[in-house]
């Protein structure tokens, strides 16, 4: 059966407010555990729903949830700059540490506005910043967004659902859409959905000139090149690509169990290979599935499943990837995705994900009402 839980001297440190951040936090206080959770935002960011957030004004204001009034006095904002194993301390920007007996580290990743907000914000400039963008999508009469893996097709979707009217371009290196691990099934259909609202497609090329293209922000008649020679002419560009591991808190204290990605190396039970006390979840556990918020919430339910059975004396539990499910939200009225490897009827994944972007589940994860 295991002894008693013992919570003396224990305090778990969770860097980052992810899905698996936040998910780790709740059950760490069902339990009663002590624990710190340290992000950058004072806000939790249900970035599922941030596509739909670049198009809708005041939608924004439904994306991001507070923390401290869900974890109170165990929420500390800040940007971890590094990790001491051997002190068993974090270190934030301006020098304050946190002591931990347990780290969950769960950083996620970063990548290009809209699809990620991360930075040392309150979130009602971050709201702003969605607003500002949902206008100078209004001004554009042409959009190309660069990218054609999930978060690139989600886009073009919004825009083309929200403005049918605006020429929209997706642009992507590949000729599949979406992501690899979909059925190809599902990635055909994503295209027919994208075709069916009237995206024009420029597949198997690659935007030669990205870096001198201004992001985000209408500029009539800008130039879009290929590696392929095609121009392409558009008000507004949104950048869909350069997603990578958020390494920068732990990449210099735990370089031997780094990943070439940044992910960090983990065993089974979602430990950090080398440290029994330091689990990794979420998108910078190296694990081989795709990186979405419904896999960080599983890992976080291991992580702390094993710090409280480290403390009572129980056998540790193991993390099993399983077959795909992943849902893509071709706009409000539409979408396609697999369960369990099965595909589903666009109707269901309208039903399940598209229309609210499963922005009730974050809202009462976070025991809080939505505005």
């Amino acid at each position: 059966m295991g002894g008693q839980l013992s919570v003396d001297n224990v305090h778990v440190v969770i860097v980052g407010g992810g899905f698996g951040g936040i998910a780790a936090g709740q059950q760490l206080k069902s339990h009663r555990i002590p624990f710190t959770l340290v992000d950058l935002r004072d806000a939790f960011h249900h970035n599922v729903a941030a596509l739909r957030a670049s198009v809708q004004s005041g939608f924004a204001q439904q994306t991001f949830i507070p923390f401290q009034e869900t974890f109170g006095a165990s929420f500390r904002q800040g940007r971890v700059v590094q990790v001491d194993p051997r002190a068993q301390v974090v270190i934030l920007d301006g020098g304050e540490e946190i002591h931990y007996s347990h780290l969950i580290l769960s950083t996620g990743t970063d990548g290009p506005f809209p699809g990620k907000f991360n930075a040392v914000a309150d979130h009602r400039s971050a709201v702003q910043k969605y607003e500002d963008l949902v206008k100078e999508i209004q001004e554009a009469s042409s959009v190309a967004v660069i990218g054609g893996g999930s978060t690139g097709v989600e886009m073009a979707a919004e825009i083309k659902t929200d403005y049918p009217d605006k020429q929209v371009f997706l642009v992507h290196s590949h000729i599949a859409l979406a992501d690899p691990e979909l059925l190809p099934s599902v990635r055909q259909q994503a295209k027919e959905v994208l075709l069916e609202k009237g995206v024009e497609l420029v597949l198997g090329q690659k935007v030669s000139n990205l870096s001198d293209l201004e992001l985000n922000v209408t500029r009539k008649n800008m130039t879009v090149l290929t590696d392929k020679g095609r121009e392409l002419t558009a008000d507004l560009v949104i950048s869909c690509i350069g997603n990578k591991v958020n390494s920068a808190a732990y990449s210099s204290s735990l370089g031997g169990s780094l990943a070439k990605n940044g992910a960090l190396k983990v065993n089974p039970q979602l430990q950090v290979e080398g440290f029994e006390n330091i689990y990794a979840v979420g998108d910078c556990a190296d694990l081989n599935e795709p990186k979405m918020a419904y896999h960080a919430g599983l890992h976080a339910g291991v992580a702390v499943t094993n710090i409280v059975n480290s403390l009572s004396g129980k056998a540790p539990t193991s993390y099993r990837t399983g077959a795909v499910t992943m849902l893509l939200a071709m706009g409000r009225d539409d979408g396609v995705g697999q369960f369990g490897g099965v595909q589903l009827p666009r109707c269901l994944v309208t039903l399940g994900k598209s229309r609210g972007l499963l922005l009730w589940k974050s809202w009462r994860e976070m025991g809080q009402t939505a505005p």
